[in-house]
């Protein structure tokens, strides 16, 4: 489906956040073994822009959390639809993937907080109706600056062919087996008085960085810094969305020797300090833009599931043979043994919207990140901002050419929902979705 109008009178926009955090006793999602919420190190928030013109209107929604799934996504746009006239497609929702937020799809190896999760849906319409309802008038400057020594990419590629999370023994990697991607997107949103109401941060760096796979607190991670840095210099009142980009093989483990923290508190701190100093950078030279149009479109593009095969098997077979599988390997036998998506199809959903010269991709999953510079290289915008974990989860999604190579998140069933060819047909399906937006 989707959604045009030529725009008429002045551009405004609303911004606010709701908070979400969780009870304590939840558990914690992104490792394969159960930790549980002793405390809150910081609050996870909610956080909606809204930005209309005339009677055209889109949100951006991002979410503290490690994902988002589309049986609850649905219902929050469902709830902002009747309350507020924002249409689906005109709404996306994503997560900003930190590892100390609550488990938040049903069905995984750890248990969601039921009661929690069915407020969910009404806390993020909230956010949006807020911002709806509060509406001031906007003008729009995009910005854009560059990091390229705090993200890395994590895979190797080894010699025998294959590719590893990390390094493998001594000797063993040749050298990173992808690129980064540098870009760091601002888009400053000011009132008519010059005065910042809103930034819209997008950067492509994995999320779990604060308490690693002991961790027994909730905690934003380094976007809720990030937001925390930002509102330090402008005021409480402004809203920071992240937008994590396409950062499914990316993380913050420095390949050098360095002094400088590699984890925890200090390194998150370190993370959200450094990348809100180049987003208020590129935000305090960023000029502002002139907006003519708003579009919207978002697809469902059937997409093959994986189905079991002999070489998955024979991985499955080998860990199940060991004398004491780990949580990680017993992991892989259990869902190998129970998948239930042979030889089916998924509804994959990608949405595209454009903001006069600005596009804004949604993809839902991990994405490698020679996906997100794919997108960048053939977009007909001026900036393009990509939100991967948007609008439902599939999943790592590496490249054709990874998927088969056995790292962690290309491993089918361990990290890989979708048949080895999903990125492209993804990246290729928003691609003509954005092209379509420029030239209708």
């Amino acid at each position: 489906m989707s959604d045009k109008e030529q725009l008429t009178g002045a551009v405004t926009a609303g911004a606010a956040q709701v908070c979400i955090t969780p009870p304590i006793g939840v558990s914690l999602a992104g490792y394969f073994h159960d930790r549980i919420a002793e405390s809150v190190r910081d609050d996870l928030f909610v956080r909606a822009l809204v930005l209309r013109a005339g009677e055209c209107a889109i949100a951006l929604v991002s979410c503290d959390l490690v994902s988002v799934e589309e049986s609850w996504v649905s219902v929050a746009k469902a709830i902002i639809a009747a309350e507020t006239g924002l249409t689906p497609e005109r709404v996306l929702i994503c997560a900003t993937h930190t590892h100390t937020g609550p488990e938040v799809r049903h069905g995984r190896l750890l248990p969601v907080n039921p009661e929690w999760l069915e407020r969910l849906p009404r806390l993020i319409a909230d956010a949006v109706k807020q911002a709806v309802g509060s509406p001031f008038e906007a003008r729009l400057h995009p910005g854009q600056g560059a990091e390229e020594d705090l993200a890395f990419n994590r895979l190797f590629r080894l010699k025998d062919g294959t590719e590893l999370f990390g390094r493998g023994a001594p000797g063993q990697a040749i050298a990173p087996a992808g690129d980064i991607d540098p870009e760091v997107l601002a888009l400053k949103v000011s009132d008519n008085t010059g005065r910042l109401r809103a930034l819209v941060v997008n950067y492509a760096l994995h999320v779990d960085v604060i308490g690693g796979g002991g961790a027994d607190f909730i905690s934003a991670d380094w976007p809720g810094e990030l937001a925390k840095t930002i509102s330090a210099v402008y005021g409480d009142d402004v809203v920071t969305l992240f937008l994590n980009g396409c950062c499914g093989d990316i993380n913050h483990s420095a390949h050098h020797p360095t002094e400088l923290p590699r984890g925890g508190s200090d390194k998150s701190i370190q993370l959200g300090r450094a990348l809100a100093g180049l987003a208020m950078n590129a935000a305090e030279k960023a000029e502002p833009m002139p907006l003519r149009e708003i579009c919207a479109a978002l697809e469902q593009v059937p997409i093959p599931y994986y189905t079991r095969e002999a070489v998955m098997q024979a991985f499955a077979e080998e860990l199940r043979a060991k004398d004491k599988p780990n949580d990680f390997e017993q992991y892989v036998i259990n869902n190998f043994d129970s998948w239930p998506f042979d030889n089916q199809t998924a509804q994959v959903p990608i949405q595209t919207l454009r903001v006069g010269d600005l596009a804004f991709v949604g993809l839902p999953g991990e994405i490698f990140v020679d996906h997100g510079l794919e997108i960048k290289h053939w977009s007909p915008a001026a900036y393009t901002f990509i939100a991967e974990l948007a609008n439902d989860w599939f999943g790592y999604v590496p490249t054709t050419d990874q998927a088969e190579r056995g790292a962690y998140g290309a491993r089918p069933i361990l990290s890989r929902r979708l048949c080895s060819d999903a990125g492209r047909r993804m990246t290729e399906a928003a691609l003509v979705k954005l092209w379509k937006l420029w030239e209708e």
